[in-house]
């Protein structure tokens, strides 16, 4: 069962084209990783996704629905959630209004989650529960945008570069969240340029240079592949 497919997606930005032919696909439980250098499209793949982006063609499937043209909103209440690399948590609100903010009903087929499952996933979140969001690190509330998107019990994840500039230890908490995830049966799509961190919790990639697909496979052929990683990666 495929929860997410995209195909021959293309997208701009005033009359310049960003994404060429974009193609990828995600199954229930999988983690699959976009990457690729700054530049390389990955954020406006996801934002072309969810339906932030003005100009787009191809097809963007979701639970076997066409979305795209869809209201972001609209996407949203089907159960594709998205967390973006800026977080954009509501700063004047405390950590429990926030993930209020972001409740939906339980839905078929995906996890419930809770601020009580939330904070035993994250656990630095529970200690500052009346705590503004203004007045939290970069870390924590990177977790919170996280915890807000979980809160409207998604089918599918869409993270964008959760590991750019959060403390080892809060990437740790992330892939662990990751994990807890995919053990739940919630798909991700991981827009990532942290390889390490990208093996850790990936099971596919696609990787990204100049708005196309230019290698797709296992994550674990990724890694032998000194010559791709050097390529495409520059690591």
């Amino acid at each position: 069962m495929t929860l997410l497919k995209v195909d021959a997606l293309n997208a701009f930005y005033g009359r310049a084209q960003i994404l060429f032919d974009v193609a990828f696909e995600v199954r229930p439980g999988e983690v699959v990783a976009l990457m690729g250098r700054n530049g390389a499209g990955k954020s406006t793949t996801m934002k072309a996704v969810m339906g932030l982006l003005p100009r787009t063609t191809g097809k963007i499937e979701f639970m076997n629905e066409d979305i795209r043209g869809m209201a972001p909103y609209r996407i949203a209440r089907m159960g594709l959630g998205y967390v973006p690399e800026d977080r954009r948590i509501f700063g004047d609100l405390t950590v429990m209004e926030n993930l209020d903010a972001g409740r939906q009903p339980p839905r078929d087929g995906a996890p419930q989650w809770t601020p009580d499952k939330l904070f035993r996933v994250f656990p630095n979140l529970a200690q500052m529960r009346d705590r503004r969001a203004s007045r939290m690190s970069g870390g924590e509330q990177q977790m919170l945008t996280v915890s807000r998107t979980l809160m409207g019990n998604p089918r599918v994840v869409l993270l964008d570069e959760p590991s750019e500039g959060v403390a080892p230890v809060i990437v740790e908490q992330m892939a662990d969240m990751i994990l807890e995830l995919k053990r739940e049966g919630v798909a991700i799509v991981l827009s990532e340029q942290n390889l390490h961190f990208a093996q850790l919790v990936s099971d596919r990639v696609y990787v990204l240079e100049k708005g196309q697909v230019r290698y797709a496979g296992a994550m674990s052929e990724l890694a032998r592949d000194d010559a791709a990683r050097r390529a495409f990666l520059g690591v």
